[in-house]
């Protein structure tokens, strides 16, 4: 497989490894395996990053080469790298402050493997009680022609430039949206324009996250309830639209929430519905409002929700109580509908603001 980081990567090589590189890049599955982890560099900023697994190898190469193992033969006698470590300087890099355990821990030789089935070697070897951590250096020497290569500090230098790209990537993309900011009131149609492409079915999750949250802040925000414990004592409030997790996480959590209401809502862009009914479990048959990162009509996806319902729950009474539990269905055409409703009324602007804002916290940038 070649995409455009490709050229990046052989080039790379070249200044490394001259008139071999292309032999080493064909002959490693730690390169090939870089390949593919590094494809989003040529999406821009509006494809997820892979940083998880590539900053997992990242920190124990970047460990080997200080130790100097790169030049001898004796990394089979080290000690290994320690686990707080590593994680430590995982979070130090860009994109890497949230990352947690699971990459350095099994999701890197989980990939691999699968990946490269034909491959009996995984990239980490772990001790398990002394929490030690080595990259397996059999996957780091290439023997050409008889002439052995080792690639570590080569992927180092991929790795680097992948950063490099995603971070100029974004960089343009926060920019972008700070020049939106500043023509939404006088040019109000190339906004909506520029938020609708971000609701696209291929942009990165965390992105759709983010926008969807921005547009139904806004739209609910100039709604109002009257509410209070007694007829003498309603008052009028704000619907207002709270955030309550980190963006596209796997946390276990409810995205968005709703005061003075209640109401819940998840962002998904599986149509898996499984996972739905796992997130109706998790809030035991809490109405939720579901958010899905799909083009196709709410008719069709509630459909589809009550189909594997009645797969799933043979028994109707089952089947029926978690139908009831999906208390909406916002699809993407919903939210352009909403976006083009609120720029009738000059309120893009908020909405700018919160994907602004939220980007920044998201991806770790300050401009």
């Amino acid at each position: 497989m070649e995409h455009d980081f490709t050229s990046t990567i052989k080039s790379i090589l070249a200044d490394h490894f001259g008139n071999d590189a292309n032999n080493v890049f064909k002959s490693s599955d730690l390169l090939q395996y870089l390949n593919i982890k590094t494809r989003s560099a040529s999406r821009g900023s509006k494809a997820r990053g892979s940083f998880g697994n590539l900053y997992a190898i990242y920190v124990l190469l970047e460990d080997y080469v200080r130790h100097g193992f790169d030049a001898t033969d004796t990394y089979s006698d080290y000690e290994g790298a320690q686990f707080s470590e590593l994680l430590r300087r995982q979070r130090e890099l860009p994109f890497g402050a949230k990352l947690q355990n699971h990459a350095l821990n099994h999701r890197l030789n989980q990939e691999f493997r699968r990946l490269f089935p034909q491959q009996s070697l995984s990239p980490i070897i772990r001790d398990t009680e002394t929490s030690r951590y080595w990259f397996n250096e059999l996957l780091l020497i290439v023997t050409i022609r008889n002439n052995a290569f080792n690639l570590s500090r080569s992927v180092i230098d991929i790795i680097d430039a992948y950063i490099n790209t995603k971070q100029g990537a974004l960089k343009s993309f926060i920019e972008d949206l700070l020049n939106l900011r500043a023509i939404s009131n006088d040019q109000p149609t190339q906004a909506v324009n520029y938020i609708e492409r971000l609701l696209r079915p291929n942009v990165d999750a965390r992105i759709f996250e983010i926008v969807s949250y921005a547009i139904l802040k806004s739209h609910f925000h100039e709604q109002t309830i009257y509410w209070g414990w007694t007829l003498q004592s309603l008052a009028e409030e704000r619907l207002t639209l709270y955030k309550t997790g980190r963006t596209n996480a796997n946390d276990g959590g409810i995205d968005f929430v709703m005061k003075p209401l209640g109401r819940f809502f998840q962002v998904t862009e599986t149509t898996d519905f499984r996972k739905y009914f796992l997130d109706i479990d998790k809030v035991i048959h809490y109405p939720i409002t579901f958010v899905i990162k799909s083009e196709q009509s709410t008719y069709e996806l509630l459909e589809a929700i009550e189909s594997q319902a009645q797969q799933l729950y043979p028994v109707k009474a089952i089947a029926d109580k978690y139908m009831s539990a999906v208390e909406e269905v916002i699809n993407i055409p919903r939210l352009v509908q909403i976006l083009y409703d609120l720029a009738a009324t000059d309120r893009v602007l908020a909405v700018v603001d919160e994907i602004v804002s939220h980007s920044k916290v998201e991806f770790q940038y300050s401009i």
